[in-house]
């Protein structure tokens, strides 16, 4: 039994004293104790190595003490086990030497066996729950579909993903078959994670809100709803598409347990969207963490009276920033766990 369950309870919409936080990656870059192992280690190496993996995820739950522990990781090693090369370049970010760009390179691309190609991940995950002694649950994670072909296609990080929109739309039949060998591969990898232990998988649609609310109907939403529902009977699944506050009503009738809202979208109109159906997590802006920390606690108990105690989880309304004090990562934690209706 976790012995801090208020993530799950509130993921199963159950009433709450307050609402459960974690913060999107919060197993990073801002803490001065993942910094001395960045300096030692390069990305992957950290990634793929089990030892290091579980100890970057069990930081944060010393030091901030959120409710809820993930797996520290990447997206991109589903790509990498896809057999699609993928660096990490120093100044660049994510690096594809050989992007997929025509239908003979997505018949190139395998579904992986998992545990060949990601059974480190696995190691990690038992070596995390292990130290994590059922403290509080760990969440595992993928990319969707949409946000691992812009990755695949376009080559490396960019702000608009033309090349890989261009794919999509010159060539629909190939884009289609990419997006359903990253959709079967990423619901074989989740399923081994929930095997292992995870106690919720997020799915991160991080470059959904590149695509027009119709062309997200075709190529994102249908791939991560077939993740859900292959799920659902399994474990507790959270979707998080960045910039798709138009899809809200839509994914509100799947099969998911809650929903990420960023910070563009208000917890009125989040709640309108979705018929407060569904659990909501969110949307503390980044950037606001850089605020004093009385205006963190201020604007974080206006947050949480916006969405409701209830069927609600405190989060970021996207990554944490590597340059925020952590101090004020900690008053953001501890302003959730104050809270008073």
């Amino acid at each position: 039994m976790i012995k801090n369950d208020l993530f799950l309870r509130a993921l199963k919409g159950e009433s709450v004293n307050r609402p459960p936080v974690w913060m999107m990656r919060q197993a990073g870059r801002y803490l001065p104790e993942f910094m001395a192992l960045k300096r030692k280690y390069d990305f992957f190496t950290r990634c793929r190595t089990p030892e290091l993996a579980s100890e970057i995820t069990v930081q944060p739950i010393r030091i901030i003490k959120p409710d809820a522990a993930i797996l520290f990781s990447d997206i991109l090693v589903i790509p990498q086990a896809m057999n699609i090369d993928v660096e990490m370049k120093e100044g660049i970010g994510p690096w594809l030497p050989n992007p997929v760009r025509t239908t003979a390179d997505v018949e190139q691309v395998i579904v992986p066996n998992i545990e060949e190609t990601l059974g480190y991940v696995m190691d990690a995950i038992d070596m995390t729950k292990e130290m994590l002694n059922d403290d509080v649950p760990l969440i595992g994670f993928a990319g969707s579909p949409w946000t691992i072909l812009c990755y695949a296609v376009e080559g490396r990080g960019s702000k608009s993903f033309d090349k890989a929109k261009r794919f999509c739309f010159s060539n629909p039949q190939a884009a289609h078959a990419l997006l359903q060998k990253i959709t079967d591969t990423t619901i074989l990898y989740l399923k081994e994670k929930v095997k292992h232990g995870v106690n919720a998988v997020q799915i991160f649609d991080s470059w959904g809100g590149m695509l027009s609310p119709v062309d997200y109907q075709e190529f994102s939403w249908p791939y991560i709803n077939q993740i859900v529902d292959a799920l659902a009977d399994e474990t507790e699944v959270i979707v998080f598409a960045k910039g798709c506050w138009y899809a809200l009503e839509d994914m509100a009738k799947s099969r998911v347990s809650a929903l990420g809202v960023d910070w563009t979208c208000s917890p009125d109109l989040a709640r309108k969207f979705t018929g407060s159906k569904v659990t909501l997590q969110g949307n503390f802006d980044p950037s606001r963490l850089f605020s004093p920390i009385p205006d963190i606690q201020k604007m974080v108990k206006e947050m949480i009276d916006g969405f409701g105690k209830d069927k609600y989880i405190a989060n970021l309304g996207h990554g944490i920033l590597p340059t925020v004090p952590v101090d004020h990562a900690k008053a953001f934690v501890d302003a959730v766990k104050a809270y008073e209706a």
